[in-house]
């Protein structure tokens, strides 16, 4: 047989079927907070559906049960860690941060704060 007319068959994998992260016995509701932090990231972000492997409906559900759950103070917007880490980082450059026009009268300042330190 000639290489060209040769018909390809798909080899037939076997798979094993995941189960659905969401029971059917469980509710989408912001108060389930063991079902709604398994579909938040590290950093408090909402993952995907293709990560979460869930249908539009349920996905939609979830997003809005974290959402209100995030205004009613259960959950945080951003995870506690990462809020610190740019607090700290936030200190240290705030002395740092200057309007463009008081540049020149903090110059100003502290050259006459040297100059009266030499006297």
């Amino acid at each position: 047989m000639d290489k060209s007319k040769r018909l390809y068959f798909k080899s037939k994998r076997s798979f094993r079927r995941r189960l659905p992260p969401i029971g059917s016995g469980d509710r989408i509701d912001y108060r389930n907070m063991s079902l709604i932090s398994r579909f938040i990231s590290e950093q408090g972000k909402i993952l995907s559906r293709r990560v979460n492997r869930l249908n539009l409906k349920q996905q939609r559900l979830i997003t809005i049960a974290i959402k209100q759950a995030r205004i009613l103070s259960l959950l945080p917007f951003l995870n506690n860690e990462k809020q610190f880490e740019r607090g700290e980082s936030a200190a240290r450059t705030a002395g740092l941060r200057i309007k463009k026009g008081d540049r020149l009268t903090l110059h100003l300042n502290q050259n006459s704060n040297t100059n009266s330190k030499a006297d």
